[in-house]
């Protein structure tokens, strides 16, 4: 049989793509550990609350491989807790634990804004105020963790202090459920917007002195404000709602 002879393609020109960063792309494991650890700051998942790795899985529609990557980052962040018997769980912190954390956070974010306000270039400045502002104006209390994290955070981003940073960063993941909290409870959300832009005002004005002062005053202020609510009595029951005491 006659073969027949090919035909040739004319060249082709080099294949040109827009360059991706393989590393920079999120690994199942960190999908599934940011959704968790968001779902967990939030209050969406409570204390206590199992996270069985069977059911995760099918939930993200993975293997168990990556849920179990994300829930060993999760226990080495102190947001789940591994119990003998029972598996993974959500943690808690005792009052003592976030009264230390809240102070700890005093001390490391009085530091940043000080060094911030020394550095702060007029972009941080805007950002800052917008921030302030969407933070004053939101109603749903979902939205106010996020906010106010986005609000401190470009206060201290010219402080060029990322490891301080960071540990803020971790210490806010394991509070800030128990403040919000606090901010619905309470008038607190009120006092947050006046000590915010009390706040704003003191960076505005570049006194670093001032603007450090406040950020102290602003934490242990919500942590005494959480403090009162949990140790407050329960209220009362009205008389129609109260049992009948047997004979």
């Amino acid at each position: 049989m006659r073969r027949t002879a090919s035909i040739p393609f004319p060249p082709m020109a080099p294949i040109k793509l827009p360059p991706i960063d393989v590393s920079q792309t999120p690994s199942a494991s960190d999908l599934v550990f940011e959704r968790l650890r968001r779902a967990i700051i939030s209050g969406e998942l409570p204390v206590g609350q199992p996270l069985r790795q069977e059911d995760l899985a099918q939930s993200f529609n993975t293997s168990r491989i990556p849920v179990r990557e994300a829930l060993t980052k999760l226990e080495q962040h102190g947001l789940v807790e591994m119990r003998r018997y029972h598996g993974y769980t959500v943690a808690g912190l005792s009052q003592q634990e976030i009264a230390e954390i809240c102070q700890f956070r005093a001390l490391v974010e009085a530091e940043l804004i000080a060094q911030a306000v020394r550095r702060l270039s007029e972009e941080t400045l805007a950002l800052a105020q917008r921030c302030c502002q969407a933070f004053a104006k939101e109603k749903d209390p979902m939205r106010w963790g996020d906010l106010n994290r986005d609000f401190h955070e470009a206060l201290y981003r010219d402080a060029q202090m990322p490891y301080h940073l960071q540990a803020v960063r971790s210490a806010l993941d394991k509070t800030e459920r128990y403040l919000i909290d606090q901010l619905r409870l309470t008038d607190g959300m009120a006092q947050a917007r006046a000590e915010h832009k009390a706040l704003l005002d003191a960076v505005i004005a570049r006194d670093a002195r001032l603007a450090a002062r406040l950020t102290r005053e602003h934490i242990l202020g919500a942590l005494q404000s959480f403090v009162d609510v949990t140790e407050a009595p329960p209220a009362p029951q009205p008389a129609a709602a109260r049992r009948p005491r047997r004979a």
